[in-house]
């Protein structure tokens, strides 16, 4: 990270740190935290949790149990239905079964497993479901097939600007960066969405990208929501792009009209290279010489007159995207796959999770808490979300907390006030700020190192957590007091988000939280408001399988073929009580299902010794039958029948139509032929193995891997 010398060798090494004031420093030791593993435990599985079936509907989570059966062991879902009806799921067949998640207090009607009700609901759904993607493809086809600037690959500029960076890229932003330069280089136009939380790295993202832009010849432009935004963004631009002469204007309220009119006619010009704005971008006398990039900062709060404007713009140029959490509308397009999406999870270097408490409100406490931060030379937000007594408020504490310098801003004040008042917190000459939920989207203040709510209860889940990012920029420890009156009666939802709010304290939760948003407000204002109904009806993940179906079957014309079934072999294949508890059992069948590969599944088998210990013989066994499962899905294989005494291994078409391929077949089991078979069952070529032991799912794993070999030598030659 900095220079060193070695007198007696002679040797002095110079770092960018002495070279250029850079210090390069290496995420892979100083990031205090990996990837976000975020809100597994509201993600987890509960008795009383609301599922779906794919092909037996909405029913009620009860239990795992272990069932014995002929003595085999199997670990099975327990679901309820209508009519004190059961479904026992064996936990092998875990993908057929998702949480139930509609919108915030919907309970779904429980399906009956006799009938044709759900069979008939899905279908009704599905038809509908194909009528939306046919809107939303013609809706934002025709922009794809408009075609945009296919930028050139990146040069040794471009790689210079990059190198000047004082950080290691994170994994993510890496890879959100191959992303937009994939999308820049291709012939159409870009529209990609950048999820990330507030300080994750997307600024840096999107410079790079409009560095591309620039050396292609082009201009950029970034619109930002405020003019505090902007000019944060701008006093970041000028120092990032210094050394390469990139012509910059930033056009705001802030700006003298007089700097104004000559920006202006610079960007007609063509002498600006990037142009930094608030929604004064979007007027029409601003007129581009040749915009190739616009960057809209947290879309969904530009109101629509400014929305209708951008998609104008957008019609010519690429797109990007930046939010911490998108809306409903957003995010619905981006897991349809119909809007890219790159999420940036990775924390950056030395951030910390806002340490969130909730706890009753007493006045006497909240001064306590603003009296410690101030005493660290820290700033304060205190959101009292009353206009009419927002000003006694600020006027009590004043005389309680003589140190504290208050300001005050709410949604009723005059725009040029409020900016005014944020401008003196922001440069901190206020130390408290004393606000509304206007602050729910603001600015970077790194010195804001703590937030008291008052009434949280009367928040979203989404707000609360945007509300919460207002704190824990920089690198100390920042603090949310989510306060309650004491002696009030709270409603079951309002209990629920603030329990849930306190769980979300893990690091990137923000496009979780978009997803939460999602099914509680419901995303059916992305075409119209019926849509909320067909996700009430089904579910939020069978609804976007669906939809994610029907927009791959009208975009490439291919319908989704049903899954291979698995074969439940009768070994005594299963996870004790006694190695793992129950919640951990569903979370490993999980992550079992969703290996694909003998790689995967050796890494999975690593981990799994490395967390619970040695592996007991029926778990041992469970791999074993997960690596056959792995072999069936290939090409050459139709099927696996377990018989009495024997097993049944079709082979494919694919297997079959290769020329002379039965010869090899045949010297494949010469050394099996004590209890193997090669014949024909139902006009397709299969080996009939008999079960010559207990042991004999190992024969079959064996042959089936020397079938597979042999298929692949044949198909690569």
């Amino acid at each position: 990270s900095e220079g060193f010398e070695i007198p007696s060798l002679k040797i002095a090494y110079l770092s960018a740190n002495e070279l250029f004031g850079h210090r390069i420093v290496s995420s892979r030791f100083t990031t205090r935290f990996k990837e976000a593993s975020v809100l597994k435990s509201y993600e987890d599985l509960k008795p009383g949790d609301y599922v779906v079936h794919e092909y037996n509907g909405i029913g009620q989570f009860v239990d795992v149990k272990t069932i014995v059966d002929d003595g085999v062991h199997r670990d099975f879902l327990h679901i309820a239905y209508a009519g004190n009806e059961s479904l026992y799921v064996p936990l092998e067949q875990f993908r057929l079964v998702r949480k139930y998640s509609g919108r915030e207090g919907a309970a779904p009607k429980l399906s009956h497993l006799s009938g044709t009700e759900w069979k008939k609901r899905k279908e009704t759904i599905k038809k509908r479901i194909n009528d939306l993607a046919e809107r939303l493809l013609t809706l934002y086809g025709s922009r794809a097939k408009e075609g945009g600037f296919a930028f050139p690959p990146d040069d040794e500029l471009q790689a210079s600007f990059e190198s000047e960076f004082p950080f290691e890229l994170t994994y993510d932003q890496t890879a959100a960066v191959n992303d937009i330069k994939k999308d820049m280089e291709s012939e159409g136009a870009m529209d990609r969405l950048v999820c990330g939380d507030v300080g994750f790295g997307k600024t840096e993202v999107a410079f790079r990208a409009a560095f591309k832009a620039i050396c292609a010849g082009k201009q950029a432009a970034l619109l930002c929501p405020t003019t505090l935004l902007a000019r944060q963004h701008y006093e970041v631009a000028v120092s990032r792009f210094a050394t390469f002469g990139v012509r910059l204007a930033l056009l705001s309220r802030m700006v003298p009209l007089s700097e104004q009119k000559k920006s202006i006619e610079a960007i007609k010009n063509g002498g600006v290279d990037l142009i930094i704005g608030t929604h004064r971008l979007l007027s029409k006398e601003i007129v581009f010489k040749d915009l190739g990039l616009l960057i809209v900062d947290e879309e969904q709060r530009f109101g629509v007159e400014q929305k209708e404007r951008i998609k104008e713009i957008k019609n010519q140029v690429d797109v990007l995207t930046l939010s911490a959490t998108p809306i409903p509308r957003t995010l619905q397009l981006s897991l349809a796959g119909i809007r890219p999406i790159s999420e940036i999870n990775t924390a950056p270097q030395n951030r910390m999770p806002i340490q969130t408490y909730v706890t009753p409100f007493k006045e006497s406490v909240a001064d306590e808490l603003i009296q410690r931060e101030l005493a660290r030379d820290g700033q304060v937000f205190y959101l009292h979300n009353n206009v009419s007594s927002i000003f006694a408020v600020a006027s009590k504490m004043e005389r309680r907390i003589p140190s504290a310098r208050i300001g005050v801003v709410h949604g009723q004040m005059e725009k040029d006030s409020i900016e005014d008042v944020m401008t003196k917190f922001y440069d901190g000459e206020i130390n408290v700020l004393i606000c509304t939920s206007i602050v729910e989207n603001g600015i970077d203040v790194p010195n804001a190192n703590m937030i008291i709510v008052e009434n949280a209860d009367r928040f979203g889940l989404a707000q609360l957590y945007q509300i919460k990012g207002r704190v824990g920029r920089g690198n100390r420890i920042a603090y949310a007091y989510l306060m309650y009156h004491e002696g009030k009666k709270m409603n079951e939802e309002a209990k629920k988000r603030l329990a849930a709010i306190q769980e979300f304290t893990e690091l990137g939760s923000g496009y979780k939280i978009a997803q939460r948003d999602l099914m509680i407000r419901g995303a059916g204002d992305i075409l119209g408001a019926e849509q909320a109904g067909f996700i009430d009806s089904i579910g939020l993940d069978l609804y976007l399988k669906l939809l994610d179906e029907a927009v791959e079957n009208k975009r490439n014309g291919t319908v989704p073929e049903p899954p291979k079934a698995k074969q439940l072999l009768h070994i005594d294949a299963y996870i004790p009580k006694e190695y793992a508890t129950k919640s951990d059992k569903i979370q490993l069948y999980q992550e079992l299902e969703d290996v694909k590969t003998n790689k995967e599944l050796t890494a999975f088998q690593k981990k799994v010794r490395d967390i619970y210990g040695k592996l007991p013989e029926e778990v041992s066994l469970l791999i074993t039958k997960k690596r056959i499962d792995i072999l069936g899905d290939c090409e050459e294989f139709d099927g696996v029948e377990e018989l009495d005494d024997r097993i049944n291994i079709s082979l494919s078409n694919s297997f079959s139509k290769i020329s002379g391929i039965g010869n090899d077949l045949f010297n494949l089991v010469v050394p099996y032929l004590s209890f193997i078979r090669v014949g024909f069952l139902d006009k397709k070529l299969s080996l009939c193995m008999k079960k010559r032991n207990e042991n004999w799912i190992v024969d079959l794993e064996k042959i089936m891997k020397a079938v597979h070999q042999c298929f692949e030598s044949r198909t690569v030659k």
